[in-house]
């Protein structure tokens, strides 16, 4: 089963709340770069293909299914794309449809949230919006007709997220760029999304010189992503990045 990338269209970063997460809002579109799950009954829990994983473990348990998982892994780790917790939802998913009871939504949402914040938009479909920590999510009606160029630093070191929220100074001024999205999203118009409130990078303003009409940093990055609304214009904006990046090109995913 395909466990799909995200980036955040959007990501509005509010105020500490009372269990010490930061309010934010955040627009969140799967993309058609995925990594591959399979799972099979095993009298013991393994995961195979990726050594550094922890979520799917976790998944395991907290479902109380044993299996043999295998990940053939494309989705680059630590990038700000979601890759561990669209494994752990896929891996949810199919280990609930071997349970002779399978849970049901609202207990699988649970457990996903406990897995962590962005587990939960995994589980559903088309692109959502988060609030609160981020996993209260409503669906959303988005343009999809564009193209996602996709760049990584190789030299690019991350801080983990938890780092990136704790260094967040930027409280003031939360309604007002929560209003700026709302709007945007009444409108339909992604290029009118705020940018990211948590990091920037000068990446961004390269894809935007070359014909992106919208970009910034997914998540708590590194990545970056550029939207093209032709796919012509977005391969070629894609080689100006192959001799210092990673770079893929794709489109959205449902």
């Amino acid at each position: 089963m395909k466990a799909h990338a995200k980036i955040n269209l959007a990501l509005v970063v509010g105020p500490r709340r009372a269990d010490g997460m930061h309010e934010v809002a955040t627009v969140l579109q799967r993309i058609d770069l995925a990594d591959d799950i399979a799972l099979e009954a095993a009298n013991k829990t393994e995961v195979e293909g990726y050594s550094e994983d922890t979520l799917v473990h976790e998944a395991l348990r907290a479902i109380g299914v044993t299996a043999k998982v295998r990940i053939e892994k494309r989705i680059p780790v630590a990038a700000g794309l979601g890759g561990g917790s669209s494994d752990a939802a896929t891996t949810l998913r199919l280990a609930n449809e071997t349970l002779e009871g399978s849970l049901g939504r609202q207990e699988l949402h649970r457990l996903a949230r406990e897995l962590g914040a962005d587990v939960p938009f995994f589980l559903g479909e088309g692109p959502q919006l988060g609030l609160g920590s981020g996993a209260t999510l409503s669906e959303l009606v988005l343009p999809q007709d564009y193209s996602v160029v996709l760049v990584l630093p190789r030299d690019a070191k991350k801080r983990s997220t938890k780092a990136v929220y704790d260094a967040f100074d930027g409280e003031d001024g939360f309604e007002d760029r929560l209003e700026a999205l709302l709007a945007a999203l009444e409108a339909g118009d992604l290029g009118a999304l705020p940018p990211n409130d948590l990091v920037s990078s000068p990446i961004a303003d390269e894809l935007r010189a070359a014909g992106a009409f919208r970009a910034d940093v997914t998540g708590a990055g590194p990545a970056v992503y550029g939207l093209f609304t032709e796919r012509d214009r977005a391969a070629a904006a894609r080689e100006l990045f192959t001799d210092r990046c990673e770079t893929w090109l794709t489109a959205p995913a449902w």
